[in-house]
């Protein structure tokens, strides 16, 4: 019988795998990625196998031995990858077994279509995990700045046209709502992820006594009893990569927030607006006009978001036509889900840093919000005050606002008899509006409004918010990495 090169498959092959073959199929160079939670997932297995007497104690003993002394390798760059062996389960197999012959019975009752899905999902809930972090610290970054300069006066804009005036805090706050809603969907995504597919075999599990609530234990998934958490299908279990593309979808909306926030911060850095200033050490050059300090960060961020949709979209196509159960197009949707993660955990590391060192300058945004035309809508409600319906109000204060651009004079200076030719009242609404924006500000008193002292409870609230948060994330992580290591 003619040998073949690849033995973890070629018993029915007569001929080896021609080289063009395994240069286009091997995924080693990418899925070494999910090495760590690989060697994890067999080390759960093998005790899996041993607890049901498949393996002898001495056989258990050595392959664990050997999986960790591997995983060490793994972690300082000494394991050398070899791409004939096509990925990297079949180069730690493969491995294993050049160390110790019972390494040869470690794929007992498992396929790598159980073996890859349930790395993935190890790997996605460590790296949603790590996420979360870093949205905290870009949200405490922005917290930050809002408590140091939060009390600044600037217009709020509708259609890029200055509309009512705001705290520069409420707009920071914001983001941070943004951000919130990020952190759930990743929370979200968690929550889905957490059930054990191995023991699904290829796709229709094994004849041999396995304990897949003994393997769902030992790699952590479990519900807040302590349960172990199962997929209910053995189909779905290989060919499911919802985890994958719900992780996918929020990394690229995490991406549309932070691409908001730089569309700001770009413009607002800009002669034009001159809102705010960023450090030099954050900032770049051009090579040709030397008095160029561009905002790069903010603009290179932007453009990254592109990036995290078109992975998303990248998994998507590939999944909307595969029949049941697994095929080899799902090896592709490995690279998206490895590019967006580091791709946003990148991007929100060193916008965290430029936060840090940006300022408002405070004269040009309060310069800005001492535009009258900003306390138009004051206007009107003091008319409604005075019993004008709205749409009247709106229409009387239009007219004004006519009258003052016609005339080249402020909103508040519209001599009293022309006030009163708009409407008799307007010269009353126009008076009691006339105030100082921050005045102005006070007056919203509602839920979620800019005024000055709901907009400070807001920043305790998050600072409260964010301090237990940092808490519970480094309590998850040990309880994570506990259930894992035991």
């Amino acid at each position: 019988m003619k040998s073949r090169t690849n033995s973890t498959w070629g018993g029915r092959f007569s001929q080896a795998p021609d080289q063009l073959l395994r240069d286009f199929t091997e995924s080693v160079s990418c899925d070494s990625r999910i090495a760590v939670q690989d060697i994890l997932c067999s080390l759960a297995h093998a005790a899996m196998l041993h607890k049901q007497g498949i393996l002898t104690r001495k056989e258990y003993t050595s392959i664990r031995k050997h999986l960790q002394n591997i995983h060490k390798e793994i972690v300082s760059g000494k394991l050398v990858w070899k791409t004939e062996l096509e990925d990297v389960h079949m180069n730690i197999e493969s491995e294993l077994t050049r160390r110790t012959a019972a390494g040869a019975k470690l794929h007992t009752g498992r396929s790598r279509n159980d073996q890859v899905a349930t790395d993935l999902k190890l790997w996605i809930l460590d790296t949603s995990a790590s996420l979360r972090g870093h949205i905290r610290l870009m949200q405490t970054a922005l917290l930050l700045w809002a408590q140091r300069q939060g009390h600044f006066i600037m217009p709020g804009y509708t259609h890029l046209q200055r509309a009512q005036p705001i705290l520069l805090a409420h707009h920071l706050l914001a983001y941070i709502e943004m951000l919130q809603r990020d952190i759930g969907r990743f929370l979200d995504c968690e929550k889905r992820t957490r059930s054990c597919p191995l023991g699904s075999g290829a796709l229709a599990g094994s004849t041999l006594p396995l304990d897949r609530n003994h393997t769902a234990k030992e790699l952590g998934f479990i519900d807040s009893n302590g349960r172990p958490l199962l997929t209910a299908n053995s189909l779905d279990a290989v060919s499911d990569r919802d985890h994958a593309v719900e992780f996918l979808s929020a990394c690229a909306l995490c991406g549309i927030h932070i691409s908001r926030l730089c569309e700001d911060l770009v413009l607002w850095s800009t002669s034009e607006f001159c809102f705010i200033r960023i450090g030099d050490a954050f900032t770049t050059g051009s090579s040709l006009m030397p008095q160029k300090k561009n905002p790069d960060i903010a603009e290179l961020a932007r453009g990254k978001t592109g990036r995290l949709i078109g992975n998303l979209v990248n998994l998507l196509v590939t999944l909307k036509a595969l029949p049941l159960s697994y095929n080899r197009d799902l090896q592709e949707g490995k690279p998206p889900v490895f590019d967006s993660a580091e791709t946003l955990s990148r991007t929100l590391q060193v916008l965290a840093a430029m936060i840090h060192n940006t300022n408002a300058i405070q004269s040009n945004c309060e310069a800005a919000a001492s535009d009258p035309l900003l306390l138009a809508t004051d206007v009107a409600d003091e008319l409604v005050r005075h019993g004008v319906p709205f749409r009247d109000a709106h229409h009387i204060v239009g007219a004004a606002v006519a009258y003052s651009e016609k005339n080249n004079c402020s909103l508040f200076n519209i001599p009293e008899q022309e006030a009163k030719k708009i409407s008799p009242l307007l010269p009353k609404a126009l008076s009691a509006a006339n105030k100082p924006p921050k005045q102005q500000l006070k007056k919203r008193n509602m839920p979620g409004a800019p005024n000055p002292e709901l907009v400070k409870k807001e920043i305790l609230r998050w600072q409260k918010i964010l301090a237990s948060s940092s808490k519970e994330s480094s309590s998850t992580l040990r309880a994570s990495h506990t259930t894992r290591s035991n």
